[in-house]
Protein backbone atom coordinates (compact mmCIF):
# COMPACT_ATOMS: atom_id res chain seq x y z
CA UNK A 1 0.00 0.00 0.00
CA UNK A 2 1.68 3.40 -1.33
CA UNK A 3 0.56 5.88 1.10
CA UNK A 4 2.51 6.71 4.07
CA UNK A 5 -0.42 7.48 6.62
CA UNK A 6 -0.13 8.58 10.06
CA UNK A 7 -2.86 8.45 13.27
CA UNK A 8 -2.82 8.66 17.12
CA UNK A 9 0.58 9.50 18.53
CA UNK A 10 3.94 8.08 17.99
CA UNK A 11 7.54 8.97 19.21
CA UNK A 12 9.93 11.20 17.23
CA UNK A 13 12.00 8.38 16.14
CA UNK A 14 11.05 4.54 15.48
CA UNK A 15 12.28 1.91 18.39
CA UNK A 16 12.90 4.65 21.30
CA UNK A 17 11.29 5.26 24.65
CA UNK A 18 7.80 6.07 24.37
CA UNK A 19 6.16 6.01 27.71
CA UNK A 20 2.22 6.26 28.73
CA UNK A 21 1.15 8.53 30.92
CA UNK A 22 1.82 5.92 34.21
CA UNK A 23 6.03 6.07 33.30
CA UNK A 24 5.63 1.98 31.84
CA UNK A 25 6.56 1.63 28.06
CA UNK A 26 3.82 1.57 25.50
CA UNK A 27 4.48 -1.44 23.57
CA UNK A 28 5.86 -1.42 20.11
CA UNK A 29 4.60 -3.70 17.41
CA UNK A 30 5.63 -3.71 13.59
CA UNK A 31 3.68 -5.59 11.27
CA UNK A 32 4.28 -6.07 7.74
CA UNK A 33 4.56 -8.65 4.98
CA UNK A 34 7.74 -10.19 3.28
CA UNK A 35 9.57 -10.29 6.49
CA UNK A 36 11.45 -6.77 7.01
CA UNK A 37 11.65 -5.73 3.59
CA UNK A 38 7.71 -5.33 2.21
CA UNK A 39 5.39 -2.92 3.16
CA UNK A 40 5.07 -2.23 7.24
CA UNK A 41 3.92 -0.29 9.74
CA UNK A 42 4.88 0.32 13.49
CA UNK A 43 1.76 0.35 16.09
CA UNK A 44 2.55 1.25 19.76
CA UNK A 45 0.17 -0.62 22.30
CA UNK A 46 -1.19 -0.04 25.40
CA UNK A 47 -0.37 -2.62 26.51
CA UNK A 48 1.48 -5.76 24.94
CA UNK A 49 -0.15 -7.82 22.00
CA UNK A 50 1.28 -11.00 23.38
CA UNK A 51 -0.90 -11.98 26.40
CA UNK A 52 -2.70 -14.71 25.41
CA UNK A 53 -4.47 -16.54 28.49
CA UNK A 54 -5.69 -19.48 26.76
CA UNK A 55 -5.75 -20.60 22.94
CA UNK A 56 -7.80 -23.38 21.35
CA UNK A 57 -8.10 -25.04 17.75
CA UNK A 58 -12.16 -24.56 16.96
CA UNK A 59 -12.97 -26.06 13.73
CA UNK A 60 -11.49 -26.71 10.68
CA UNK A 61 -12.13 -24.87 7.13
CA UNK A 62 -10.52 -26.76 4.89
CA UNK A 63 -13.21 -26.54 1.58
CA UNK A 64 -14.29 -29.28 0.16
CA UNK A 65 -14.26 -29.31 -4.12
CA UNK A 66 -16.62 -30.83 -6.04
CA UNK A 67 -16.58 -34.36 -7.04
CA UNK A 68 -17.72 -33.62 -10.71
CA UNK A 69 -14.88 -32.10 -12.72
CA UNK A 70 -16.46 -32.50 -16.09
CA UNK A 71 -15.38 -29.05 -18.20
CA UNK A 72 -17.87 -26.61 -18.52
CA UNK A 73 -19.16 -23.02 -17.60
CA UNK A 74 -21.13 -23.08 -14.70
CA UNK A 75 -23.28 -20.29 -13.28
CA UNK A 76 -24.48 -19.82 -9.38
CA UNK A 77 -27.12 -17.38 -7.95
CA UNK A 78 -26.59 -15.60 -4.96
CA UNK A 79 -29.88 -14.84 -4.56
CA UNK A 80 -30.52 -18.97 -3.18
CA UNK A 81 -27.91 -17.99 -0.72
CA UNK A 82 -29.10 -18.78 3.01
CA UNK A 83 -29.47 -15.29 4.89
CA UNK A 84 -27.68 -14.44 8.33
CA UNK A 85 -25.18 -15.36 11.10
CA UNK A 86 -21.98 -14.31 11.23
CA UNK A 87 -19.72 -11.86 8.41
CA UNK A 88 -16.59 -14.36 9.11
CA UNK A 89 -17.86 -17.60 10.38
CA UNK A 90 -20.62 -18.34 7.93
CA UNK A 91 -19.09 -17.46 4.64
CA UNK A 92 -20.27 -19.84 1.34
CA UNK A 93 -17.63 -20.99 0.04
CA UNK A 94 -17.77 -20.56 -3.98
CA UNK A 95 -14.38 -21.36 -5.81
CA UNK A 96 -10.76 -21.48 -4.93
CA UNK A 97 -7.22 -22.83 -5.89
CA UNK A 98 -3.87 -22.82 -3.73
CA UNK A 99 -4.03 -18.72 -4.89
CA UNK A 100 -7.33 -17.42 -4.39
CA UNK A 101 -10.83 -18.42 -2.69
CA UNK A 102 -14.10 -16.65 -3.14
CA UNK A 103 -17.15 -16.62 -0.81
CA UNK A 104 -20.18 -14.90 -0.53
CA UNK A 105 -22.23 -14.58 3.04
CA UNK A 106 -25.47 -12.14 3.88
CA UNK A 107 -24.61 -11.77 7.76
CA UNK A 108 -27.62 -10.52 10.37
CA UNK A 109 -25.29 -10.04 13.06
CA UNK A 110 -22.62 -8.91 14.68
CA UNK A 111 -19.65 -10.67 15.71
CA UNK A 112 -19.10 -11.17 19.37
CA UNK A 113 -15.13 -12.24 18.31
CA UNK A 114 -12.34 -10.20 17.09
CA UNK A 115 -11.14 -11.50 13.53
CA UNK A 116 -7.94 -12.16 11.95
CA UNK A 117 -7.08 -13.96 8.93
CA UNK A 118 -3.76 -14.87 9.10
CA UNK A 119 -3.14 -17.12 5.73
CA UNK A 120 -4.35 -14.40 3.44
CA UNK A 121 -5.08 -10.66 2.41
CA UNK A 122 -8.77 -9.95 2.02
CA UNK A 123 -10.47 -8.23 -0.52
CA UNK A 124 -14.37 -7.75 0.88
CA UNK A 125 -16.55 -6.27 -1.99
CA UNK A 126 -19.70 -4.85 -0.19
CA UNK A 127 -22.40 -5.27 -2.23
CA UNK A 128 -25.16 -3.90 -0.43
CA UNK A 129 -25.17 -2.56 3.12
CA UNK A 130 -23.11 0.09 5.00
CA UNK A 131 -21.16 -0.24 8.67
CA UNK A 132 -17.97 0.22 10.22
CA UNK A 133 -14.89 -2.32 9.70
CA UNK A 134 -13.09 -1.97 13.48
CA UNK A 135 -9.20 -2.83 13.24
CA UNK A 136 -6.25 -1.66 15.54
CA UNK A 137 -5.65 0.40 12.70
CA UNK A 138 -8.85 2.52 13.93
CA UNK A 139 -12.18 2.83 12.56
CA UNK A 140 -12.98 2.64 8.55
CA UNK A 141 -16.49 3.25 7.15
CA UNK A 142 -18.20 1.59 4.57
CA UNK A 143 -20.96 1.60 1.97
CA UNK A 144 -22.29 -0.26 -1.25
CA UNK A 145 -19.65 -0.32 -4.01
CA UNK A 146 -16.52 -0.64 -2.12
CA UNK A 147 -13.55 -3.02 -2.06
CA UNK A 148 -12.57 -2.85 1.32
CA UNK A 149 -8.85 -4.12 1.15
CA UNK A 150 -7.67 -6.66 4.96
CA UNK A 151 -4.19 -7.40 4.57
CA UNK A 152 -3.30 -10.76 6.35
CA UNK A 153 -3.19 -10.68 10.20
CA UNK A 154 -4.63 -6.91 11.01
CA UNK A 155 -6.91 -7.75 13.85
CA UNK A 156 -11.01 -6.59 12.92
CA UNK A 157 -14.37 -6.70 13.39
CA UNK A 158 -17.35 -5.61 11.32
CA UNK A 159 -19.97 -3.67 12.57
CA UNK A 160 -23.18 -3.39 10.55
CA UNK A 161 -25.61 -0.39 10.15
CA UNK A 162 -29.12 -2.31 10.36
CA UNK A 163 -30.97 0.64 10.23
CA UNK A 164 -29.76 1.16 6.36
CA UNK A 165 -30.78 -2.49 5.35
CA UNK A 166 -28.64 -5.69 4.69
CA UNK A 167 -25.16 -6.03 4.71
CA UNK A 168 -24.13 -8.83 1.55
CA UNK A 169 -20.30 -9.44 0.96
CA UNK A 170 -18.41 -11.29 -1.68
CA UNK A 171 -15.39 -12.17 -0.23
CA UNK A 172 -11.62 -12.87 -1.93
CA UNK A 173 -8.81 -13.98 0.13
CA UNK A 174 -5.51 -13.97 -1.46
CA UNK A 175 -2.47 -15.88 -0.16
CA UNK A 176 -0.33 -13.35 -1.87
CA UNK A 177 -0.25 -9.40 -1.15
CA UNK A 178 -3.14 -7.58 -2.76
CA UNK A 179 -1.79 -4.41 -4.18
CA UNK A 180 -2.22 -1.66 -7.08
CA UNK A 181 -1.33 -2.77 -10.55
CA UNK A 182 2.32 -2.13 -11.32
CA UNK A 183 1.70 -0.93 -14.65
CA UNK A 184 -0.68 2.08 -13.18
CA UNK A 185 2.53 3.47 -10.48
CA UNK A 186 5.64 5.21 -11.25
CA UNK A 187 9.08 4.14 -9.98
CA UNK A 188 8.20 5.88 -6.49
CA UNK A 189 5.17 4.13 -5.97
CA UNK A 190 2.75 7.28 -7.05
CA UNK A 191 -0.25 6.18 -9.11
CA UNK A 192 -0.01 7.65 -13.01
CA UNK A 193 -2.19 10.61 -14.19
CA UNK A 194 -3.43 7.59 -17.14
CA UNK A 195 -4.25 5.26 -13.77
CA UNK A 196 -8.24 4.40 -13.63
CA UNK A 197 -8.28 6.12 -10.17
CA UNK A 198 -5.99 8.41 -7.82
CA UNK A 199 -4.58 8.49 -4.23
CA UNK A 200 -7.58 10.54 -3.26
CA UNK A 201 -9.85 7.87 -3.96
CA UNK A 202 -8.37 5.42 -1.22
CA UNK A 203 -10.02 5.79 2.09
CA UNK A 204 -7.49 5.21 4.72
CA UNK A 205 -9.08 4.89 8.95
CA UNK A 206 -10.76 7.99 10.12
CA UNK A 207 -10.70 7.64 13.63
CA UNK A 208 -8.47 5.75 16.51
CA UNK A 209 -9.95 4.94 19.73
CA UNK A 210 -7.75 3.17 21.49
CA UNK A 211 -9.62 0.99 24.15
CA UNK A 212 -7.63 0.57 27.58
CA UNK A 213 -9.97 -2.48 28.74
CA UNK A 214 -9.14 -5.42 30.75
CA UNK A 215 -11.11 -8.60 30.70
CA UNK A 216 -11.48 -11.66 28.41
CA UNK A 217 -11.53 -10.71 24.18
CA UNK A 218 -12.04 -13.41 21.92
CA UNK A 219 -9.87 -13.16 18.53
CA UNK A 220 -10.54 -15.49 16.03
CA UNK A 221 -7.11 -16.49 13.87
CA UNK A 222 -7.71 -18.10 10.00
CA UNK A 223 -4.12 -20.32 9.68
CA UNK A 224 -3.62 -23.69 8.63
CA UNK A 225 -7.06 -24.04 7.05
CA UNK A 226 -8.56 -23.68 10.28
CA UNK A 227 -10.04 -21.43 13.71
CA UNK A 228 -8.31 -21.12 16.25
CA UNK A 229 -9.19 -18.94 19.37
CA UNK A 230 -6.64 -16.74 21.32
CA UNK A 231 -8.23 -15.01 24.28
CA UNK A 232 -6.04 -12.14 25.03
CA UNK A 233 -6.15 -10.27 28.79
CA UNK A 234 -6.89 -6.77 27.13
CA UNK A 235 -9.09 -5.18 24.69
CA UNK A 236 -6.81 -5.55 20.66
CA UNK A 237 -7.70 -2.08 20.04
CA UNK A 238 -5.75 -0.56 22.34
CA UNK A 239 -3.20 1.34 19.41
CA UNK A 240 -2.39 4.70 20.75
CA UNK A 241 -1.05 5.90 17.04
CA UNK A 242 0.50 4.03 14.25
CA UNK A 243 2.44 5.14 11.10
CA UNK A 244 3.51 2.91 8.22
CA UNK A 245 1.98 1.97 4.42
CA UNK A 246 0.25 -1.22 5.90
CA UNK A 247 -3.13 -0.93 6.98
CA UNK A 248 -6.85 -1.65 6.17
CA UNK A 249 -8.27 0.63 3.20
CA UNK A 250 -11.16 1.05 0.38
CA UNK A 251 -11.52 1.98 -2.75
CA UNK A 252 -15.08 2.17 -4.50
CA UNK A 253 -16.16 0.97 -7.68
CA UNK A 254 -18.04 4.06 -8.22
CA UNK A 255 -14.83 5.76 -8.50
CA UNK A 256 -13.07 3.52 -11.04
CA UNK A 257 -12.99 5.53 -14.45
CA UNK A 258 -13.12 3.51 -17.35
CA UNK A 259 -10.92 3.35 -19.99
CA UNK A 260 -12.89 3.19 -23.66
CA UNK A 261 -11.78 3.46 -27.23
CA UNK A 262 -13.11 3.77 -30.53
CA UNK A 263 -13.45 0.18 -30.84
CA UNK A 264 -13.77 -2.68 -28.41
CA UNK A 265 -11.00 -2.40 -25.67
CA UNK A 266 -9.91 -5.99 -23.68
CA UNK A 267 -10.24 -6.58 -20.15
CA UNK A 268 -7.24 -5.44 -18.75
CA UNK A 269 -8.26 -1.91 -18.87
CA UNK A 270 -10.81 -2.87 -16.17
CA UNK A 271 -8.12 -4.15 -13.79
CA UNK A 272 -8.52 -2.92 -10.38
CA UNK A 273 -6.18 -4.74 -8.16
CA UNK A 274 -2.90 -7.34 -8.89
CA UNK A 275 -2.84 -10.44 -6.43
CA UNK A 276 -0.17 -13.45 -7.03
CA UNK A 277 -1.96 -15.55 -9.60
CA UNK A 278 -4.66 -13.19 -10.21
CA UNK A 279 -6.39 -10.18 -11.01
CA UNK A 280 -9.36 -8.00 -10.11
CA UNK A 281 -11.66 -6.14 -12.81
CA UNK A 282 -14.09 -3.47 -12.18
CA UNK A 283 -16.82 -3.13 -15.14
CA UNK A 284 -18.62 0.08 -14.23
CA UNK A 285 -21.05 2.47 -16.55
CA UNK A 286 -19.56 4.15 -19.16
CA UNK A 287 -19.82 5.35 -22.73
CA UNK A 288 -19.63 2.29 -25.05
CA UNK A 289 -16.56 2.40 -28.48
CA UNK A 290 -17.59 5.10 -30.58
CA UNK A 291 -16.63 3.95 -34.14
CA UNK A 292 -19.83 3.40 -36.31
CA UNK A 293 -19.08 0.13 -37.11
CA UNK A 294 -17.92 -1.15 -33.95
CA UNK A 295 -19.00 -3.76 -31.84
CA UNK A 296 -19.27 -3.09 -28.37
CA UNK A 297 -20.05 -6.74 -27.14
CA UNK A 298 -16.81 -8.86 -26.28
CA UNK A 299 -15.08 -11.23 -28.94
CA UNK A 300 -15.38 -14.68 -28.54
CA UNK A 301 -12.36 -15.33 -26.50
CA UNK A 302 -10.23 -18.68 -25.21
CA UNK A 303 -9.20 -18.64 -21.84
CA UNK A 304 -5.94 -20.88 -22.43
CA UNK A 305 -4.36 -20.06 -19.17
CA UNK A 306 -6.72 -18.20 -16.59
CA UNK A 307 -10.16 -18.79 -15.30
CA UNK A 308 -12.59 -15.71 -15.63
CA UNK A 309 -15.64 -15.28 -12.82
CA UNK A 310 -17.99 -12.53 -12.81
CA UNK A 311 -19.76 -11.39 -9.92
CA UNK A 312 -23.12 -9.18 -11.69
CA UNK A 313 -23.71 -6.22 -9.26
CA UNK A 314 -26.46 -5.22 -11.48
CA UNK A 315 -28.58 -7.20 -13.63
CA UNK A 316 -26.97 -5.45 -16.89
CA UNK A 317 -24.10 -6.71 -18.94
CA UNK A 318 -23.99 -6.62 -22.31
CA UNK A 319 -22.71 -10.08 -23.81
CA UNK A 320 -25.00 -12.62 -21.51
CA UNK A 321 -28.65 -13.78 -21.03
CA UNK A 322 -29.95 -15.48 -18.31
CA UNK A 323 -28.11 -13.78 -15.65
CA UNK A 324 -29.45 -11.47 -12.75
CA UNK A 325 -28.49 -9.38 -9.77
CA UNK A 326 -25.76 -11.49 -7.80
CA UNK A 327 -25.12 -14.05 -10.15
CA UNK A 328 -21.83 -15.49 -10.87
CA UNK A 329 -20.39 -17.04 -13.67
CA UNK A 330 -17.26 -18.71 -13.99
CA UNK A 331 -15.88 -19.38 -17.56
CA UNK A 332 -12.96 -22.22 -16.81
CA UNK A 333 -9.79 -22.17 -18.99
CA UNK A 334 -9.59 -24.58 -22.24
CA UNK A 335 -13.22 -23.51 -23.31
CA UNK A 336 -14.15 -20.24 -25.68
CA UNK A 337 -16.77 -18.12 -24.29
CA UNK A 338 -18.58 -15.02 -25.33
CA UNK A 339 -21.32 -13.39 -25.81
CA UNK A 340 -24.66 -14.79 -25.89
CA UNK A 341 -26.74 -15.10 -29.07
CA UNK A 342 -27.60 -12.08 -30.77
CA UNK A 343 -25.98 -9.92 -27.70
CA UNK A 344 -23.16 -8.86 -30.52
CA UNK A 345 -25.48 -7.82 -33.05
CA UNK A 346 -27.96 -6.37 -30.32
CA UNK A 347 -25.19 -4.11 -28.99
CA UNK A 348 -23.87 -2.42 -32.34
CA UNK A 349 -24.95 1.29 -32.45
CA UNK A 350 -25.78 1.96 -28.49
CA UNK A 351 -24.05 4.61 -26.97
CA UNK A 352 -23.47 3.59 -23.50
CA UNK A 353 -23.74 0.88 -20.90
CA UNK A 354 -24.86 0.55 -17.14
CA UNK A 355 -23.56 -2.30 -16.08
CA UNK A 356 -21.38 -2.72 -12.78
CA UNK A 357 -19.14 -6.08 -12.13
CA UNK A 358 -16.57 -7.50 -10.77
CA UNK A 359 -14.23 -9.81 -12.46
CA UNK A 360 -11.93 -12.07 -11.07
CA UNK A 361 -9.04 -13.59 -13.25
CA UNK A 362 -6.96 -16.94 -11.54
CA UNK A 363 -4.22 -18.07 -13.45
CA UNK A 364 -4.43 -21.20 -12.02
CA UNK A 365 -7.88 -23.69 -12.56
CA UNK A 366 -9.95 -23.05 -9.80
CA UNK A 367 -12.20 -25.30 -8.05
CA UNK A 368 -16.06 -25.36 -7.31
CA UNK A 369 -16.60 -26.02 -3.65
CA UNK A 370 -19.56 -28.21 -2.39
CA UNK A 371 -21.13 -24.93 -0.83
CA UNK A 372 -21.61 -23.32 -4.13
CA UNK A 373 -23.75 -26.53 -5.45
CA UNK A 374 -27.06 -25.44 -4.18
CA UNK A 375 -26.70 -21.96 -5.42
CA UNK A 376 -25.84 -23.70 -9.15
CA UNK A 377 -27.94 -23.07 -12.58
CA UNK A 378 -27.21 -26.10 -13.66
CA UNK A 379 -28.21 -25.69 -17.56
CA UNK A 380 -25.92 -22.46 -18.12
CA UNK A 381 -23.64 -24.46 -20.10
CA UNK A 382 -26.28 -24.82 -22.96
CA UNK A 383 -27.14 -21.41 -22.49
CA UNK A 384 -24.99 -20.33 -26.01
CA UNK A 385 -27.29 -22.42 -28.19
CA UNK A 386 -29.74 -20.81 -30.10
CA UNK A 387 -32.89 -20.58 -29.72
CA UNK A 388 -34.24 -22.40 -32.17
CA UNK A 389 -31.74 -25.61 -30.64
CA UNK A 390 -32.37 -25.00 -27.19
CA UNK A 391 -34.59 -22.80 -25.18
CA UNK A 392 -32.90 -21.17 -22.32
CA UNK A 393 -34.42 -18.92 -19.51
CA UNK A 394 -33.34 -18.00 -15.90
CA UNK A 395 -34.20 -20.64 -13.53
CA UNK A 396 -36.43 -19.88 -11.15
CA UNK A 397 -35.82 -19.58 -7.17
Amino acid sequence: MPIYHLMGSVPRKRHIVFRRPDGGLYAEELMGHEGFVGSSSLLYHIHPPTTVTRARRIREMRWEADTDTSLRHRHFRTALATTGGSATLDRIPLLFNADIAMSYVQPDREDDHFWRNSQADEVVYVVEGHGVLESVFGELPFRPGDYVVIHRNITHRWRLDAAQGPVKLLVMESRGHVRWPTRYRNEFGQLLEGAPYSERDIRRPAVLEPHDEAGEFPVYVKQYDAVNELVLDHHPFDVVGWDGYFYPWAFNIHDFEPIVGRIHQPPPVHQTFQGDGFVICSFCPRPYDFDPEAIPAPYNHSNVDSDEVLFYASSEFMSRKGIEYGSITHHPDGLPHGPHPGRAEASIGATHTSELAVMMDSFRPLQVARGALPLEDEGYHRSWLDQQHAAFSPPTS
